[in-house]
């Protein structure tokens, strides 16, 4: 009778030594990922109701008037459903200069509220002479920042419109900075389509 037990011990012998020189890499976990977002093609339409002001806003958005209780007048929201994002937009009329800077003081305590998440605040000048707009957009840096965009338009005389980016998902700016960046372009030409009535 011929026994052959050589084969097994030996696999049982240089199975464990093939598997420690298998694993003699470092390990490093992957970087997390986020879902590809598709980002729409940019078309503009013109808002035109009877507001004090008119712009141009994307294909992709719809104007809504604001219907909260604390809404005032000529207050709208630019929605994109797609995104599940809004940019809250409110109107004042200005009668004197004391009354301009309260707004201005307003926008910018709208904006240093969100210091404590945020990693960076950025404000950019925006002036278009031509048609009589003046504004600051500002660029709020920080994964957990409720908004990431605010700004203010005004003409320094009559009119100061402010509007403020929100997302209605779990704040992430992280993997929603395609869509900031998508969304700031539109707030950009807003502002170079924007006329005061």
């Amino acid at each position: 009778m011929i026994v052959i037990q050589y084969p097994y011990r030996t696999l049982f012998i240089f199975l464990p030594v093939l598997l420690f020189a298998a694993c003699s890499q470092d390990y490093s976990p992957k970087p997390r990922g986020y879902m590809r977002i598709e980002l729409p093609q940019r078309d503009y339409i013109r808002f035109d109701l009877d507001y004090p002001y008119s712009f141009e806003h994307a294909n992709y958005s719809v104007m809504e008037p604001d219907t909260r209780a604390t809404a005032e007048d000529y207050w709208a929201d630019i929605y994109y459903p797609q995104f599940r994002a809004r940019i809250h937009m409110s109107y004042k009329t200005v009668e004197n200069t004391e009354q301009l800077q309260g707004h201005f003081n307003d926008a910018r305590t709208f904006v240093t509220r969100h210091i404590p998440k945020a990693s960076a605040i950025r404000d950019e000048m925006i002036v278009n002479e031509k048609a009589n707009v003046y504004g600051v957009l500002y660029q709020i840096r920080g994964r957990e920042a409720a908004t990431a965009l605010q700004f203010y338009a005004t003409d320094s005389l009559r009119h100061f419109l402010r509007g403020a980016l929100y997302f209605n998902v779990r704040t992430n700016n992280d993997s929603l900075s395609p869509v900031i960046e998508h969304i700031e372009e539109d707030i950009r030409h807003l502002f170079s389509t924007l006329e005061w009535e």
